[in-house]
């Protein structure tokens, strides 16, 4: 073997050897920032997504009271004017009645007493006992026309669904302005990440 090859197998043997899984690996000088950017973007992505969900949720309410306040302030509509239709016809046999009773033609009188309504022969009847008032039978609390009741349920309900509208579209509203918000919180920790210095990236 010659000198050159012994000196060669020398210095070989005195290299150490670096054992590289001992060595702790570094990690980036933005590594926590990162971690930070990525939990707030998903956070804040659900959060964004059901705001926006509750919105439309809240708007679809909305719409639905709405609706049933308007068909319920028709139906009263029409039940108030079946109510005055009502009432015209008990006018029209009363005006003739009192008409027979001036005349003395006791006869048609009590023909067309008769033929009173069942609702309206209710307030006569209670006229008759309360010694015939001036105000006459219409004004007592027992004449209650066919859709009075009626119209006066439907009219309730109306302002009532009329109100949840209102609110429910308050509560839209509420959502809709968190969407916008948590939407700007979405764009400044993205665009954050995009900064030069590390000290701006925290601030954003």
């Amino acid at each position: 073997m010659s000198p050159r090859a012994e000196g060669s197998d020398t210095n070989t043997a005195e290299v150490p050897e670096t054992d590289t899984e001992d060595v702790p690996e570094k990690r980036q000088p933005g590594h926590v920032q990162e971690t930070v950017v990525l939990i707030v973007l998903s956070i804040t992505a659900v959060l964004t997504a059901w705001c926006g969900f509750q919105s439309s949720q809240w708007g679809g309410e909305m719409s639905i009271a709405f609706t049933e306040a308007s068909d319920a302030r028709i139906e009263a509509a029409r039940q108030a004017g079946v109510a005055n239709a009502a009432r015209q016809a008990d006018l029209t046999i009363w005006g003739v009645y009192l008409q027979a009773r001036a005349e003395g033609n006791t006869a048609l009188a009590r023909y067309v007493e008769q033929r009173f309504t069942d609702h309206f022969r209710v307030a006569y009847q209670a006229w008759i006992a309360e010694g015939e008032p001036t105000s006459g039978p219409f004004k007592m609390k027992q004449y209650v026309p066919p859709g009075t009741t009626e119209s006066a349920a439907a009219d309730q309900q109306a302002n009532s669904r009329f109100a949840q509208a209102l609110d429910f579209n308050q509560r839209g509203d509420r959502y809709t302005i968190l969407t916008v918000l948590f939407a700007l919180v979405l764009f400044f920790a993205a665009a954050s990440t995009r900064l030069g210095s590390p000290r701006t990236q925290w601030i954003f």
